[in-house]
């Protein structure tokens, strides 16, 4: 059997009005280009005959079982037997004969190569408005801020990659969001990217597209949080670490008056809220990195290497002792005062900005200790 370069791999559920016109453009482009290729359709068990009209246009059909968009294209990329594979959809949207920039960019050593209908134009009707000016344009933004990847078009379906290079990112998304996933990896390995201009058109199907606007877009919003949780937990938890601590070290003294406004002991609680609730929030940070470089969801971090090198399971109980032991010399003391005035009511005004500082002292020292204690046994594997 001669070998094969370039792989065309289609996803298809029900798609017998396009299917023949998406694999005849891929067999005809490859065959002008002088490409030793192949077209795979990867059929997700379409019932309105599309893989016998697939195989008649020149496909090899290859059946695959679990649902999802995610799942079709895995299936299909398995089965390539292309040292490059190109992947499109199944309703003639992305045109086949506008493979040769992808051609280019994976012979000349990228790993991955985006399409970008922005770039390169969108049909009249081809895009809804929702999609074109705030889902993609939002979505993709928050990818170049949260992976640093310059790629602007997120959710293009025709691109191009090494099958040794995707193998690698070992995708497990089943859904839409295997697009992101393939992006966001391909960024945390450091893999060599490239986007080129193409087109999108209206296509030729007349049902309703697979896609589903919010179910879809909050998938893929969810992706791109879940592997960044900096940006999920990190970030957002420091900040309010930093403004708790901040309004309580501002409200010890005595109450403040901003304007028409009164601060005292009620607002001085919620800033210990915020102040635990922030240092949870950061922690969690870091149990959800490790655990996720640890199963190979996101590449080994040199930061957490660090980490552990120096916070080890006694620096973090000594951390925890030392608060506890601020908690525990706070609420002495406030029991000291209590027992002065022969433990009958007190100024709960002045009493209460010792107790509360204390009881946060003591709740952060107990948290640094058990997640001192669990970051440990992560770090066992991590290691």
């Amino acid at each position: 059997m001669p070998e094969v370069e370039f792989s065309i791999v289609i996803p298809c559920l029900n798609e017998a009005e396009s299917i023949a016109m998406a694999v005849g453009k891929g067999v005809t482009t490859m065959a002008e280009l002088g490409l030793s290729g192949e077209v795979v359709v990867a059929d997700n068990g379409s019932t309105d005959g599309s893989q016998a009209i697939a195989m008649e246009a020149g496909a090899r059909i290859v059946d695959v079982g679990e649902k999802g968009y995610g799942s079709a294209l895995a299936g299909g990329i398995a089965a390539a037997r292309g040292r490059f594979v190109i992947m499109g959809d199944a309703d003639d949207t992305y045109d086949f004969t506008g493979i040769r920039p992808f051609v280019e960019k994976l012979r000349e050593g990228y790993d991955l190569v985006i399409g970008n209908r922005f770039q390169g134009g969108i049909e009249p009707g081809a895009m809804p408005w929702l999609h074109r000016h705030v889902g993609n344009p939002v979505l993709s933004g928050l990818g170049k801020v949260f992976f640093h990847t310059p790629i602007g078009d997120f959710h293009c379906g025709f691109r191009g990659f090494s099958k040794e290079a995707v193998e690698r990112l070992d995708l497990r998304t089943t859904g839409m969001e295997f697009a992101s996933e393939m992006i966001v990896k391909a960024a945390l390995l450091d893999l060599k990217v490239a986007e080129v201009p193409t087109t999108l058109s209206t296509g030729l199907r007349t049902r309703p597209p697979h896609l589903r606007t919010w179910r879809d877009g909050w998938r893929h919003l969810r992706f791109l949080l879940l592997y960044s949780p900096r940006w999920l937990f990190f970030y957002p938890g420091l900040l309010l670490m930093l403004l708790g601590l901040a309004g309580l070290l501002w409200l010890l003294p005595g109450p403040r008056i901003v304007g028409n406004v009164g601060f005292d002991i009620q607002s001085l609680l919620f800033t210990a809220v915020a102040i635990v609730v922030g240092f949870q929030s950061v922690v969690f940070a870091v149990f959800t990195k490790v655990y996720a470089t640890n199963v190979g969801l996101l590449p080994r971090s040199v930061t957490l290497d660090r980490i552990f090198r120096y916070a080890t399971l006694e620096v973090g109980i000594l951390v925890g002792l030392v608060l506890l032991l601020a908690g525990l010399g706070g609420s002495v003391t406030a029991f000291l005062k209590w027992s002065d005035v022969s433990f009958s009511a007190l100024d709960p005004f002045v009493t209460l900005r010792i107790i509360i500082p204390s009881a946060t002292a003591l709740i952060l020292g107990f948290e640094t200790i058990l997640a001192s204690f669990f970051l440990s046994v992560l770090g066992l594997q991590h290691r």
